[in-house]
């Protein structure tokens, strides 16, 4: 059996069923020949993000493969493994290599390139180590924090012969359980604090660990704040939900935050950049965390747990239950209904653009209708970075796990074309939607058609506004001399062009009935684009 034969069995045996990639890989063809579906993108980067999408939603341990060619395929995925790695999403990613006699040369050197934006990375250095090196692979993918892995398959070993049979078994996922005495520590803290506030952060997806967080909030009565990419992890029309805290926020997570005694943070590494919201200097963290890196490495915490996400909770479950009624605890009978005050003030603060008449059609009125709208238990909703970001994620209600996939670790725009894509190859029977602006179009837009001939029935909205949003504090000058912030293009003969359902809306009473129609068409396999004519908004929903 050839090299490319073996790892291809191996993809099969592991439960891949496509692989997304770009010409020319030695992979692509082992895989079409035991039906492992090629989808081939328009680019690399967009390769890695089709992959990405999967992996975050598939679940059951599923892991989104992808491929490219040598030198300038990789180098052009490196902005697609990236954002896996920021996000700490399992992706493999297979570049091919010229032949493994040739890693001195000074070609591009994928494994030293991309050390520091993957969990794990290795060359096929012989046909015999490529059973041992996929089962490494599939072991780092699915066990410990996520994260991407590469293996890199040069052309010449691709086509050489194993000298010996081989077996392979599947890799089992395995967790890691929280130590009792840590546990015991946590919940005490908890059942002390006077205002503690529970940070969900994405490790709760990767855990699936949706119904223990729920349960220890009910049981602490505790309010739950998501971060951007853990949105979705709790369900925000629950009374104990404040919503998502990221670059934009809710009022309720910003009054509930700032006032905090205590947070309890799962599977969130806690990082401090321009997308996490400020820790009170006053309040005591406990992390709990599945990578011991995290603890202490932006902000000095009380105390942690460490483990798997599931499994933490469930052990914190459990002793909240063993310790209540045992010690005295502050009430919190009264905290569902300030919540619900919090947000019948702030809602009453944006209804006048939630709910706007005007033309060009207020971006927060698109969002709102998006809210009202879809079918929440069947519908993935992402978004690309810049302003569909941060209008979106405060004022969408996520109320089913994966309902709504956030990320921002990274912010490359284009990224939720790919993104959305692997989404759907994920769960087909979904509604997908992707929300991005008319310069997020620009650098993946031609993707559709990716969609378009795979069959893969994405809904793409985009809000058109004819500017580059947020840009005009960094170049004023080029602005104001040059119009630099200015885009122009007619998206919806780009998208008709392409084979894609397309549908322009210019004004707010057209919006529900063309996303109506826009999904009716992806069901059949169809991907749609609503190109939407809006306004430039520059009010946010930021409180810090």
């Amino acid at each position: 059996m050839k090299t490319k034969a073996a790892i291809a069995q191996i993809l099969k045996d592991e439960g891949v069923e496509f692989l997304s990639c770009f010409p020319s890989n030695p992979m692509i063809d082992a895989c079409a020949a035991i039906d492992i579906r090629p989808i081939v993108a328009r680019s690399e980067r967009v390769v890695v993000n089709i992959a990405d999408g999967f992996s975050r939603v598939a679940g059951d341990g599923r892991i989104g493969v992808c491929a490219m060619q040598e030198g300038a395929g990789i180098e052009n995925a490196v902005a697609g493994v990236a954002q896996a790695y920021a996000d700490s999403v399992p992706v493999l990613v297979l570049p091919a290599f010229w032949g493994h006699d040739q890693t001195d040369i000074t070609h591009f050197n994928a494994i030293a390139t991309l050390d520091r934006v993957t969990k794990w990375s290795a060359q096929v250095n012989s046909p015999d180590r490529a059973p041992e090196l996929m089962r490494r692979a599939f072991t780092a993918l699915r066990t410990g924090r996520p994260g991407p892995v590469l293996i890199e398959i040069p052309k010449d070993v691709a086509e050489q012969e194993l000298t010996r049979d081989f077996t392979y078994a599947p890799v089992a996922k395995h967790r890691t359980g929280p130590d009792p005495a840590d546990v015991s520590v946590a919940i005490s803290m908890l059942c002390k604090a006077r205002r503690p506030v529970l940070l969900a952060g994405h490790g709760i997806h990767y855990a699936e660990a949706w119904a223990e967080l729920r349960e220890l909030a009910e049981i602490l009565s505790i309010p739950v704040v998501t971060t951007m990419a853990g949105k979705s992890t709790f369900p925000e029309n629950h009374p104990l939900s404040l919503g998502v805290a990221g670059l934009t926020t809710t009022a309720m997570a910003w009054e509930f935050l700032r006032s905090a005694d205590v947070i309890l943070a799962v599977g969130t590494s806690m990082t401090k950049w321009w997308m996490f919201p400020p820790i009170p200097p006053n309040c005591r963290i406990i992390q709990c965390t599945i990578d011991e890196r995290d603890l202490n490495k932006d902000h000095a915490i009380a105390h942690a747990v460490l483990g798997d996400a599931k499994l933490v909770l469930h052990a914190l479950a459990v002793e909240a239950e063993a310790t209540m009624g045992k010690v005295q605890s502050p009430s919190r009978d009264d905290v569902p209904a300030e919540i619900a005050a919090h947000r019948t003030r702030w809602l009453k603060e944006w209804m006048p653009k939630l709910a706007s008449d005007e033309t060009p059609i207020n971006p927060y009125r698109l969002m709102w209708d998006l809210n009202q709208t879809l079918d929440k238990a069947n519908t993935i909703i992402t978004h690309d970075s810049g302003n569909p970001r941060d209008q979106l994620a405060p004022f969408y209600q996520s109320e089913a796990p994966h309902g709504y996939v956030g990320w921002g670790h990274s912010t490359q725009l284009g990224f939720s074309t790919g993104l959305g894509i692997g989404l759907k190859l994920a769960r087909p029977k979904a509604t997908v939607i992707n929300v991005l602006g008319d310069a997020g179009f620009g650098m993946s837009g031609f993707d559709l058609e990716t969609a378009v001939r795979a069959q893969v029935g994405t809904v793409t909205v985009l809000l058109n506004n004819g500017l580059m949003g947020n840009y005009e504090q960094f170049i004023p000058i080029a602005i104001e001399r040059y119009d630099a912030k200015r885009l122009t293009g007619d998206y919806t003969k780009i998208a008709d062009g392409l084979g894609a359902y397309a549908e322009r809306v210019t004004s707010p009473g057209e919006i529900v009935g063309a996303l109506t129609r826009a999904i009716e068409v992806s069901r059949d396999g169809r991907p749609a684009l609503l190109e939407v004519i809006t306004r430039e908004e520059t009010a946010f929903s930021m409180y810090y």
